[in-house]
């Protein structure tokens, strides 16, 4: 049967395909240490899972509104206003299946065929993919880990000058785990000053992941005078730990998250009433799993930092923010591990699961070939076990 074209240009996953290949192997009965997945290992606090048993038994299992109940709209009104005493309208939220959901609603109704999409590297695997999907053209903006990955304000001017409908920013960062200051957010705000014609899709889904005393502050909240023109991308999934949940939301002019209510009417209808209840007590009523959560991943980032700095061959900036790093393995490039010469990430990603049973995503599918990224939403048992075997197959 023929597959439709547009289809030809766009790639799978590459965090879903490593994280389905290491639970194939698990199956198996092969113990594998996975870095790949980009989900919390902690349970869903009991709180929230308490909310979505009542409203079980109320019986609140029917079709709700297609962009999400009233409730849960004012939940994240509430949450915007309490962290960064950002006003929104309940009119101005649309409840999703999923951040990854808001993202493609949010291209689809904004992109016309052609028009540049303008993607700082490294970036999560979707973000070109999406806006292929949508027509539009990927431009991508290569940043350095000498930068620390920051975008640099000259190179962003550069960029825009070449006219570009739509610039995704992704703070803490999915797959580098930087986060920029308040202050880095707004240099870059004040270029988009001269742009009036660029849209800000500012993708915030790790904004409670922030390590080191940092501070984050929502794009909405630093450049309030470009809210006309900026979409925000958010989501229960990450800071909640309910990423099987499916729920994420997006922020916006009314007249946007209207059109992406139209395309959501059209292709799945509601999210699940009941995740849309577990959510309300979420947003509502934040446990204290969270902050304990944050905590722990602050301490399994630097153990994992520490641990591949101290692999020869292997350099890592520390994680600022969400629950990732991203190392520069490219040292190891041109050798043969496990019979296999190495010539990129893709190769290095395969032997390291192959050989030494450890799941690690390469660094192409982000922009950035000299990389991988590890996820370290996992023990700190899991940790060390799947660095010392990384250690052991790099000394061969």
């Amino acid at each position: 049967m023929k597959i439709a074209s547009r289809l030809a240009q766009i790639e799978e996953s590459a965090t879903l395909a490593i994280s389905s290949k290491a639970k194939a192997m698990k199956a198996e009965g092969i113990d594998v240490v996975n870095f790949g997945a980009g989900e919390p290992d902690f349970d869903t606090p009991a709180s929230i899972k308490a909310a979505a048993k009542k409203a079980l038994d109320e019986g609140k299992t029917k079709y709700t509104p297609a962009a999400g109940i009233p409730e849960l709209k004012k939940a994240v009104a509430g949450w915007m206003k309490r962290l960064y005493a950002v006003e929104v309208a309940p009119n101005q939220v649309i409840i999703t299946v999923g951040g990854k959901h808001a993202l493609a609603n949010a291209f689809l109704a904004l992109l016309e065929p052609g028009e540049k999409v303008l993607i700082p590297a490294p970036y999560w695997v979707s973000y070109p993919e999406q806006a292929k999907l949508a027509g539009g053209v990927p431009v991508i903006l290569q940043t350095s880990a000498a930068d620390g990955f920051r975008i640099k304000p000259d190179a962003l001017r550069k960029a825009l000058s070449a006219g570009v409908r739509i610039l995704v920013l992704n703070t803490p960062s999915n797959p580098a785990g930087f986060a920029f200051s308040p202050a880095e957010t707004r240099a870059i705000a004040d270029v988009l000053a001269d742009f009036p014609d660029t849209i800000i899709f500012a993708d915030e889904i790790y904004e409670k992941l922030i390590f080191g005393g940092r501070k984050f502050e929502s794009f909405l909240k630093v450049a309030p005078e470009l809210a006309g023109r900026t979409i925000v991308f958010n989501g229960v999934a990450k800071t909640f730990s309910m990423t099987g949940w499916r729920i994420g939301w997006a922020i916006g002019p009314k007249d946007v998250i209207d059109a992406m209510g139209t395309v959501q009417s059209q292709m799945t209808s509601n999210p699940t009433s009941i995740a849309q209840w577990a959510a309300v007590e979420a947003l509502n009523n934040p446990p204290d799993d969270v902050e304990a959560m944050r905590k722990e991943f602050e301490v399994r980032g630097q153990l994992m930092a520490d641990g591949l700095n101290a692999i020869e061959g292997v350099k890592c900036l520390p994680a600022e923010g969400a629950f990732y790093l991203f190392p520069d393995v490219s040292a190891h490039y041109g050798r043969t591990l496990g019979g296999k010469k190495i010539g990129g990430s893709a190769d290095f990603a395969t032997v390291l699961l192959e050989k030494a049973h450890v799941a690690v995503v390469p660094g192409e599918p982000f922009g950035n070939d000299r990389h991988v990224r590890l996820s370290f939403a996992c023990s700190r048992e899991t940790i060390a076990k799947g660095l010392q075997r990384m250690k052991d197959l790099l000394k061969k």
